[in-house]
């Protein structure tokens, strides 16, 4: 039997996709025996592969890192899924957006290190990414195959659009139980 070779990357986003993913519980033994996890903050590999069969996605891109990421991510896979409501409209992650296009980035790191510091200083070098001025889904830049929301999307979401794809099949998600935002 030849195994999915599956990933699941970790953009701009708070982590909880990747411990909903975790919740698949006894479920992910039979996932573990029909899938080759080749890259994933759970597994801690550092350079994603060629070839990858499926990915799940989680979190917006906020920042030059992500961006360049998404761009690697894409064309190294083959079904690229949008995982959770991050990754689909920029949800929590993109509330910076609300200072504006021209002044998203240098508001949120004069807030986040000079307003809201006991000791206040802009980090110097690479220690923070370059953040993009928007924090954008990641239809915006690069094509989905699979959309699934919710934040986070619960085990039975997961299963949903994994169990097909390990079948060969096209994930359809019906139903409010499984399209519903939040």
């Amino acid at each position: 039997m030849v195994k999915i070779k599956l990933a699941t990357v970790w953009l701009g986003g708070c982590s909880g996709c990747h411990m909903s993913f975790l919740d698949l519980d006894e479920w992910l033994f039979e996932l573990a025996s029909q899938v080759d996890l080749v890259y994933s903050p759970l597994a801690d590999i550092k350079t994603y592969p060629a070839g990858v069969d499926v990915a799940l996605v989680e979190g917006a891109i906020a920042n030059q890192e992500h961006l360049d990421m998404i761009h690697q991510v894409r064309d190294r896979t083959q079904f690229l899924i949008s995982f959770g409501d991050c990754a689909v409209t920029g949800n929590v992650t993109a509330i910076r957006n609300v200072f504006g296009p021209s002044k998203s980035a240098e508001s949120v790191l004069n807030r986040a290190y000079l307003e809201a510091d006991v000791q206040p200083k802009l980090p110097q070098g690479d220690l923070v990414p370059t953040l993009l001025d928007q924090v954008i889904p990641v239809h915006q830049v690069i094509p989905v195959d699979c959309y699934l929301p919710g934040c986070p999307p619960n085990a039975e979401r997961i299963r949903a659009v994994l169990e097909p794809l390990l079948q060969g099949k096209q994930p359809e998600l019906t139903g409010p139980e499984l399209i519903r935002f939040g």
